[in-house]
């Protein structure tokens, strides 16, 4: 059993994989936590991908229970990677990327993932990484209203709003959903118009309030970033 870990900006996701697929996923606050798991049934290995900058703490915590690999942007992929700043490129977007093209080799990919940011990346058909877009998230937007004037409030995330808020809650709550929702069409459209038919990859924390109300068909595949590290991990053990 392989055990995949995404740490992101605010959870640590966890995949179990066995004889390349995977078989259980599950979400914890810290490795601490996900320790206590392990306990009952460590993997054979541990492969970890983060933007979150604790790979090293998450090492500390779980190197007792197998061999650890800390994935990174520089290990050989299964996609050319055409992007001009590869360092820089964050684990979580080439791996939300190899994922989908994991699941659907030889399409034209958009991959959008819905998280503390929103990340839009691109695969052609052949198999060439391009790149993409990155934007603030849903909680993101909300709270920079709040931050960045003096009156507006933070009212939480309400994903049933109306579209015409009738109040200041509302109309800050109806702006961040739907102006999402705006935006993601957009892209799809410009992809579209730019490149040609693509299939439309929709993952993330937030994915699933997104999906049904996109007009545009999509595939939402939960877990895409844990796929992609783990294609990536099996790609450099060989």
């Amino acid at each position: 059993m392989i055990l995949i870990l995404d740490q992101g900006n605010t959870s640590l996701k966890a995949g179990w994989f066995e004889d390349g697929s995977l078989v259980r996923e599950a979400t914890y606050p810290n490795a601490t936590a996900l320790a206590e798991d392990l306990d009952k049934a460590p993997p054979e290995r541990i492969g970890i991908g983060s933007v979150g900058a604790k790979e090293e703490d998450i090492k500390k915590v779980l190197q007792e229970y197998a061999k650890i690999d800390l994935i990174d942007n520089t290990w050989p992929l299964p996609l050319v990677n055409q992007y001009a700043t590869p360092k820089t490129l964050g684990i979580d977007r080439i791996a939300a990327a190899v994922g989908a093209w994991t699941l659907y080799p030889g399409e034209s990919l958009l991959v959008i993932d819905l998280g503390t940011c929103i990340t839009y990346d691109f695969v052609d058909a052949g198999g060439v990484y391009h790149g993409g877009n990155i934007s603030p998230g849903l909680y993101m937007r909300l709270q920079a209203m709040a931050h960045f004037t003096a009156r507006l409030p933070n009212p939480g995330a309400n994903l049933e709003v109306n579209l015409v808020g009738n109040s200041t809650d509302t109309a800050l709550q109806s702006g961040a959903l739907y102006g999402i929702l705006g935006e993601i069409e957009g892209m799809m459209a410009r992809y579209s118009h730019l490149f040609g038919p693509l299939r439309v990859c929709l993952t993330g924390g937030d994915a699933p309030a997104f999906e049904s109300k996109l007009k545009e068909p999509i595939f939402a595949v939960r877990n895409l970033v844990l796929i992609g590290l783990h294609t990536i991990l099996t790609k450099h053990a060989g």
